[in-house]
């Protein structure tokens, strides 16, 4: 499957005064991997939204391989937000089914009329289906939980699980807000490993939200800085110095260490999601 080139030209939303967004421009090529960062409230978790068209934008337009995605109504946008699938920080499962058929809700995006109606009230997955599941579960090292409940795993299985729902969507982008925050490290890797699978070996384009600047440093290929809502930063991880993550963040270097070890020690005396 190719994946064309996806542009925001002067994408902006309002909430009343305010611009969550501001004339936000940029292009990501197919197969990048965009870490996007900011302050709380720099418009990182409302941009994701309205790529996804969960928001709505007041002005400018999202452009994927030439197609206008901000006129799709009806079925063209429920098509759209299958090949554009969302994570989000909450893990989204459902708590009470299991591993196996929380990760084949992922299908549901290919249903339509009878069909769907079916799935969701007799479980009806093909076998083709269920064997893409699976197999999927494998590699992501949840074979072996498939069938318990998604409440007794731990918050990074459970993110997995939810990446590999995403990944039964068969999506050409995934759209990843805040995934690890509410994680201790081991599973933060964890989780970001198994994004970067996604983007290295399925060559799917990947934006991710992260807090943490050494995350995306890490396993971006590209950072984006929000602030207020306006992209500060547009460039290569090696490429942030103290002065950029000073401006970015409006503290400075230390301040900002301080900040981020405050971060991981919180994540790391978190049992429930440990």
């Amino acid at each position: 499957m190719t994946t064309p080139t996806l542009d925001l030209e002067g994408l902006t939303r309002r909430f009343g005064a305010t611009a969550a967004v501001d004339g936000v421009t940029l292009t990501v090529p197919a197969g990048q991997m965009l870490g996007i960062i900011g302050r709380s409230g720099a418009g990182k978790s409302t941009l994701l939204r309205l790529v996804n068209r969960l928001v709505e934008p007041s002005a400018g337009r999202i452009v994927y391989g030439g197609r206008d995605i901000t006129r799709l109504r009806g079925r063209a946008l429920r098509d759209w937000r299958r090949d554009c699938a969302m994570v989000f920080q909450q893990f989204n499962l459902v708590q009470r089914l299991d591993v196996l058929t929380n990760v084949l809700l992922g299908r549901l995006a290919h249903q339509h009329g009878w069909r769907r109606a079916l799935v969701l009230l007799a479980s009806a997955f093909t076998p083709a289906e269920r064997a893409m599941a699976l197999a999927t579960l494998e590699r992501f090292g949840l074979l072996e939980v498939a069938l318990q409940r998604a409440e007794t795993l731990s918050g990074g299985q459970q993110q997995r699980v939810a990446l590999c729902r995403a990944l039964l969507q068969q999506p050409r982008l995934v759209l990843a807000d805040e995934p690890i925050a509410s994680l201790d490290p081991a599973n933060a890797r964890a989780v970001m490993e198994a994004l970067r699978e996604m983007n290295r070996a399925r060559g799917l384009t990947v934006l991710v939200n992260l807090h943490h600047l050494d995350t995306a440093q890490a396993y971006c290929d590209r950072i984006l800085a929000l602030q207020a809502g306006r992209v500060v930063f547009d460039g290569s991880p090696g490429a942030l110095d103290a002065a950029r993550i000073g401006a970015i963040y409006g503290m400075s270097e230390e301040e900002f260490a301080a900040e981020s070890a405050a971060s991981v020690e919180a994540a790391q005396t978190r049992p429930t999601l440990a």
